[in-house]
Parts: structure tokens; sequence; C-alpha cells
């Protein structure tokens, strides 16, 4: 039975920003410790800021879904420390053992503890796409999470995942349906979202950010990505969402920060670009209204000339 009370105050209660929180968990790598959202599902929230050796790379949100015969992991953390401190917190809550670790993306934080969690002779399940982006680009983010992460990193070995899929994939365990969903192209690839149908609660991933700016890369196509929300994603009826990143919240709010401000961008390129202005001048376009989320300062002018130069020739 889902916790009411405690839904109330995580759904209506202004999320507090934590760009400028080093780290909120001392006792522990992890950022943050775990919190349970619904009856049975957890994530420890991740900080809102780049990774740094305080935050040690938990910049995203790392979930789990206690089933009644098993835990399944969605994303395995950004190093080995982070992995073993999730499992750490996992073991003091239930004592059902990890059968499945899922990456969101082909992201360092998502993929880069995944040995820990093969050395305990667990399965990860990712997309096609995820695991493709990961092994072309794996040893540049290991280089980069180590320089961030110093004596945080040790144990960390390159390892994608063992288990791919390219649309859906379907859990039964023990009392849980859990359908693993690739909705479309969203923010990078191999997105994927995973859906509680019977709770009603997806665990988003990079499809849904709300607490701070979306980073946009050279393969993101924003108007992809805003037409898998419209035909795919919102359309599940989703009443609870754990994003990629920040606060558990409900789909309004994640509409607001993430469809909102991708339409808000392209609709500011667009006229941008109808004025005949340069790729100099696009970085510049006026984000105002999306100024108070985290982040904004370290992407919103690289993101205005990414979509510039996705949307110059469409």
């Amino acid at each position: 039975m889902i916790r009411l009370s405690a839904l109330l105050i995580l759904f209506t209660a202004p999320a507090l920003a934590s760009e400028d929180i080093p780290d909120q968990y001392p006792q522990s790598v992890l950022y943050q410790k775990p919190i349970q959202v619904i009856a049975n599902v957890w994530s420890a929230i991740g900080a809102t800021a780049p990774p740094t050796y305080e935050n040690a790379g938990h910049n995203n949100n790392l979930s789990f879904i206690v089933t009644g015969d098993g835990v399944v992991v969605v994303n395995a953390g950004a190093n080995y420390a982070l992995s073993k401190a999730l499992h750490d917190e996992i073991k003091a809550i239930t004592d059902q053992p990890v059968k499945l670790v899922i990456n969101e993306n082909g992201q360092g934080h998502a993929m880069l503890g995944n040995n820990y969690w093969t050395e305990q002779g667990i399965d990860v399940l990712a997309h096609a796409d995820a695991a493709e982006e990961f092994e072309a680009y794996s040893a540049q983010i290991f280089e980069g999470m180590k320089r961030y992460a110093g004596d945080q990193a040790e144990g960390t070995v390159i390892q994608g995942p063992t288990l791919t899929f390219e649309d859906e994939y379907i859990i039964e365990m023990g009392e849980m349906r859990i359908e693993v969903l690739h909705l479309g192209p969203a923010h990078s690839p191999g997105d994927i979202s995973v859906w509680l149908p019977e709770q009603k609660l997806i665990i988003a991933g990079d499809m849904a950010f709300h607490e701070r700016i979306p980073p946009i890369f050279e393969e993101t196509c924003t108007s992809c990505w805003l037409e898998s929300w419209e035909t795919a994603f919102e359309p599940l009826g989703a009443v609870y969402v754990i994003p990629g990143h920040g606060h558990p919240t409900d789909m309004a709010v994640v509409r607001a920060g993430t469809y909102d401000y991708l339409s808000h961008l392209r609709k500011v390129i667009g006229a941008h670009l109808d004025e005949g202005g340069d790729l100099s001048s696009a970085y510049y376009v006026d984000q105002s209204p999306f100024a108070h989320l985290d982040t904004f300062e370290e992407l919103a002018t690289k993101n205005a000339g990414t979509v510039f130069v996705e949307m110059e020739f469409e």
C-alpha cells in the first residue's frame, strides 16, 4: 500500500535544489541515503551538480525495486565504490538478493559500476544502442571518472552490459511486473525508462528532468525527444515519476522542466534563425524562464549552440 502521507510531502513540498550542497550523506560515498518513494520502490537521489570528488559521481538517481523474489536495480553507479555502497544500503533494507541491474543509458554514471555487480554474478541489462555507445566511448568516460573520483575509482574496470534488448524487456519477478521500455529517441542513444504499470510509477531515466537543465548533446535530436514524449512517454499515464536526476515528482512537473524547456529553446532558436542570426549570437538567446534550474550556468549556452546547429538545416 502506498504511503500516502509521505507521498503528499514528497510531491507537494518544494524540492530542495542541491547543486550547491557537496554531500548530503557524509557517512557514505552515496550523495544521499535511499528514500522509499512508494511501497517497494526506493531511490538514492544524486546531486544535481556535475560529478565531483565530493559527490563521488553520484549525480544521477540510483533506484531499486524490491519485488518479493529479488531486487532489480536501476543504474549501476559511476564507479565500484558507489555500486558497493548502494548494495550495502539494499542489504540493510531487505534480505532479498539483487537479481538484475538495468543501465538507463550508456553514460558513465549509469554503467561504470557494472563490474561490481557482475562480480556478484548479477546480469546487467541495457538497450543495444546504449551498449554500443558505451563500448565506443568507455575508455574516455573511464578516464574522465578517474580525474574527479581519485581514490574512489579503485576497483572500477570497464564492463558493458551482459544483456541487451531493442524495444522492450518484460520482467515478471515476485509480485511485480516491470517493463523496461525504449520509448524512442531522447537525451542520448539507448535511453530507457522502467515502467511499473500496476503502481503507475515510472523510473524515467534521462527522458525527464525537472531540478536541473537537461544537457543536450551533439547526437541529441530535440525534435525526436519531444515526439517520444508526446507519443510514448506521457501517454503511459504515470502518476509517480522518478526522473534521471532530481527528486521524485509527478508528470506535470517533469513536463515543465523537460518538454517545456526543449520547446522553449527550439522556439527561440527558430526565431533567431528566421531573423538571420548566426551561431555566435545563438548562444545568448533568452532562456531566462529556466534560469532557476541547477546547472543553468554550465549548460544553457552550450545547449543553445547545439540546438542551433541541429535546427539550422531542418
